[in-house]
């Protein structure tokens, strides 16, 4: 057998490698303490790769183990360089927080919940039955979204439903008959629910069916909706009642009144520029779009990134 040829040095480690058509790879490592350990390999040459007939069974063992080492390192460059990218396409919703119903005599049939891509549902949230959640939705901590007795239930692209916000509907079956009357029909279809894109339902907030919530709307924190319409671009302030009405278009409610009449819903005050909230959804829509991108970031084994500045909405 040949000399040893010039050891290599990486991070003190020896290998040693001998030349000869049938000399081994030697391996010598320096663990703590001093002890060094040392590995011999018996790898055949490589124009005999063809002619593994003859190849001893030392070499059969070892042909074997480079084959997994070299498999297993494939693996992990894929999973670097192409799973993440994979990972993005799928909500980072656990099964534990989204489940289906159960089957009744009002919601007879077993529906799982749709959440888009780029939705993020916080592990401390609940999400049942027949309820349809659209992309660059952030629903936070304890939020409860109940498709499981009127459906369906629809949150829109880009809206937000914050900290201990209820969104729930009366029935709108039983025993095979449609409860029209527990309906709200947008753009020609009927809901249980319908929340339209960038709407922003602030911590502890309620929207009961049925009911719909135009987009870009607020409402605002233990604000009420239920039997309800609100249009498109309206403020909900906070601890407001809407029971029963239709707000038109860019109106707002004060902060804890209590609209039970059409006639007080048509006098509402309309929103302009001077109005102290006109701005307010803009602002929690850009923090809460950002909490579902990096939440999902995060949850997909990614970075979190930087988050929005000031305080949360």
């Amino acid at each position: 057998m040949g000399e040893p040829a010039e050891a290599l040095e990486p991070d003190g480690n020896n290998i040693t490698a001998l030349p000869g058509a049938d000399a081994p790879v030697s391996i010598n490592r320096k663990a703590e303490g001093g002890l060094s350990l040392q590995f011999s390999f018996d790898i055949p040459k490589i124009p005999k790769v063809m002619a593994i007939g003859s190849w001893t069974h030392q070499q059969m063992l070892n042909g074997a183990l480079l084959l997994a080492v070299a498999l297993l390192g494939g693996w992990t460059v894929y999973q670097a360089k192409f799973a993440d990218g994979a990972h993005e396409a799928v909500s980072a919703a656990p099964a534990a927080n989204t489940r289906t119903n159960v089957a009744t005599t009002f919601n007879p049939t077993v529906d799982r919940p749709q959440i888009a891509t780029g939705a993020y549902i916080d592990s401390l949230a609940s999400v049942i039955g027949d309820v349809q959640i659209g992309t660059k939705v952030y629903i936070a901590p304890f939020a409860s979204i109940r498709g499981d007795e009127g459906q369906p239930i629809v949150i829109g692209a880009g809206s937000n439903v914050q900290d201990g916000v209820v969104v729930h509907a009366l029935e709108t079956f039983e025993s095979g008959q449609i409860i029209e009357k527990n309906q709200v029909t947008v753009e020609g279809k009927k809901y249980a629910v319908f929340i339209g894109a960038g709407v922003s339902l602030a911590h502890q907030s309620q929207v009961h069916g049925p009911a719909a919530v135009g987009d870009h709307t607020f409402v605002g924190m233990q604000a009420l909706v239920f039997k309800s319409v609100i249009a498109k671009n309206c403020v909900i302030e906070p601890g407001a009642r809407v029971i029963g009405v239709t707000i038109a278009e860019g109106r707002y409610v004060p902060a804890g009144a209590v609209i039970t009449t059409q006639e007080a819903a048509d006098a509402l005050p309309k929103i302009t520029d001077s109005y102290q909230y006109a701005k307010l959804n803009d602002g929690v829509l850009h923090v809460n779009e950002q909490f579902a991108d990096r939440y999902l970031q995060l949850g997909n084994g990614g970075q979190s990134g930087g988050g929005a500045n000031g305080e949360g909405h």
